[in-house]
């Protein structure tokens, strides 16, 4: 387990904010020489603490215009029907994320469309084609005053 001093902390949460800040950049925000801020990053990284860059994609100017969080309870709690429903959320691209979670329902799902035609679409034709669902509760969201997701 990586120690997560002061240092690694400061390294962590300017990563989160630009993963692409060059390592003098980095060093010189943290005050560390160049090699010591290096070392720091490889360990957290060989660590699994960063397990991967990636971009902050702007889903509207692409044409995302609908997210939606939805709530799934499936009838068959099987193995197999999870499977089966967890494999088909892969496969579908507006599905951006998809959690087995505890409570009511089993999954909670971050859906990305173009509007509510397309978000019709997704509920007709993914949602309602598996048999194994056995209910659906939609949140649209309306504005993220708060997104950090990476």
């Amino acid at each position: 387990m990586v120690n997560l001093d002061r240092y690694n902390n400061i390294i962590l949460q300017a990563l989160q904010t630009d993963g692409r800040i060059s390592n003098i950049d980095l060093a010189e925000r943290i005050g560390l020489s160049p090699s010591a801020c290096l070392r720091r990053v490889q360990e957290l990284e060989k660590s699994g603490v960063i397990s991967g860059y990636r971009a902050v994609i702007n889903y509207e100017a692409l044409g995302v215009g609908l997210v939606a969080y939805i709530a799934v309870g499936l009838s068959d709690h099987s193995l197999p029907s999870q499977q089966t429903f967890e494999q088909a959320m892969r496969d579908c691209p507006a599905v951006r994320e998809c959690h087995n979670v505890t409570g009511l329902v089993e999954y909670l799902l971050r859906v990305e469309v173009a509007d509510i035609a397309a978000y019709k679409s997704f509920h007709a034709d993914v949602l309602g084609a598996l048999s194994q669902v056995n209910s659906i509760t939609t949140y649209m969201v309306l504005d993220s005053p708060k997104n950090d997701r990476g």
